[in-house]
């Protein structure tokens, strides 16, 4: 069985105290999904990293439940607590919650499912993550609530046929799977990094932009790229109560799995009905912006929450749109 690892990341700035929306959600426009009244209530995602920090301010009151699959505190399952930084870091940003403190997430009303699979060191095996993978597959909350995306910022260089089974299972099941595209990237678009599980077909790849809508060099390359987000210089949530600038695609990530569950919740309002998988990634596909490199960069490009309210034409239903 293979190894996974956290995607490298950069730590630029670790930071008391602050009272902002973060930048990077501010350039995808998560606000005006809010002001139109979508802040991710009833969705849960299920994160997969390196636990969370569980008396966080700004996180204590969205964790709605989890498990640990590592070796960490004895693998203790009920100990979902983060010793490395960077699982909570991405929790901020899918929904560190909306108050006069701190900072804000994508959809600070949706709740989280924390499923550590990587230790303090960042290191997990492969059979963690399918574990958590069916964990959250599996898990139901006790209102029957089911979760409705997964959000991994995780790799390997290694293709494992089991893990691609398991995403296939749970793609399969009505979740949509959101993944990294790794930093391996050289700055050559003609050339192909893959880091799994981001390059399996069936997830959600994503890539990193600066804050200048500018790809990041360090975003891995190829074809099944699927759309960019913020992924340098993100303010989000860290240990001890603190805040940090973390830069990578792992950051980029969370972004658009809390995108998912804004769109999810405007979307079933709007059709009266449950979204498919396939019809949950053709309207994020719907709220992309080409921007001026190549698809292997950028995928379909970089998404706007914006675009959801500036017509009324996507509440027909009927997509097509496929990974």
């Amino acid at each position: 069985m293979s190894n996974v690892n956290l995607i490298p990341y950069t730590v630029q700035t670790i930071i008391k105290s602050t009272k902002e929306i973060p930048p990077g959600i501010q350039l995808i426009n998560a606000p005006t999904s809010w002001d139109n009244g979508y802040k991710g209530e009833g969705i849960v995602i299920a994160v997969l990293d390196t636990g969370c920090e569980t008396n966080h301010i700004e996180l204590k009151e969205q964790i709605f439940d989890g498990r640990n699959f590592t070796t960490d505190d004895q693998g203790d399952p009920t100990n979902f607590e983060d010793y490395n930084g960077h699982g909570t870091h991405v929790c901020g940003t899918i929904c560190a919650t909306k108050n006069d403190n701190g900072v804000v997430g994508v959809a600070p009303n949706a709740k989280l499912l924390v499923v550590k699979v990587l230790t303090e060191k960042g290191y997990g095996e492969t059979k963690w993550v399918i574990e958590g993978i069916r964990y959250a597959m599996n898990w139901r909350g006790p209102n029957d609530e089911k979760i409705r995306i997964i959000s991994m910022s995780l790799g390997s260089s290694e293709d494992s046929p089991e893990l691609h089974k398991v995403i296939q299972e749970a793609v399969k099941s009505n979740i949509l799977v959101i993944c990294a595209a790794g930093n391996e990237g050289d700055g050559n678009h003609e050339t192909n990094e893959y880091a799994y599980p981001g390059a399996y077909p069936e997830v959600v790849q994503v890539g990193s932009v600066n804050l200048k809508k500018e790809m990041s060099k360090f975003s891995n390359t190829n074809t099944e790229v699927d759309l960019v987000a913020p992924g340098e210089e993100i303010l989000s949530t860290y240990l001890n109560n603190e805040f940090a600038v973390l830069s990578g695609t792992s950051m980029a990530t969370p972004h658009i799995s809390a995108a998912a569950a804004l769109i999810i919740q405007q979307c079933e309002q709007e059709f009266e009905r449950s979204l498919t998988e396939t019809e949950s990634y053709a309207q994020m596909i719907k709220r992309t912006v080409e921007l001026d490199f190549s698809r292997r960069y950028q995928g379909n490009g970089l998404l706007d929450l914006s675009i959801g309210f500036t017509s009324k034409s996507h509440q027909d239903g009927e997509l097509t749109v496929t990974k």
